[in-house]
């Protein structure tokens, strides 16, 4: 039960970080579980997703920087620090 009260506490923070909601912030959780991140296009179309998601642009040059991150694996894994 504590578990879910964090995550919830989370999910709450991003969102409203954010402005969007807890379903669709689940849903792209989801949907990332099922891509395949060594994949380009399954990013871009993921960044792709939250820039509409969040109504923020992402220029070309943010976008190659993103894909280059996540294809080196370099994603900051603490969570706290990101929100």
């Amino acid at each position: 039960m504590i578990k879910l009260d964090k995550q919830d506490k989370l999910l709450d923070k991003v969102s409203q970080k954010t402005h969007v909601s807890k379903e669709d912030i689940l849903s792209l959780a989801s949907d990332l579980q099922t891509k395949d991140l060594n994949d380009e296009k399954n990013i871009r179309e993921f960044v792709n997703k939250i820039s509409r998601l969040t109504n923020k642009q992402v220029k070309p040059e943010q976008m190659d920087k993103i894909v280059r991150i996540i294809q080196n694996n370099q994603i900051p894994t603490d969570i706290d620090k990101l929100v």
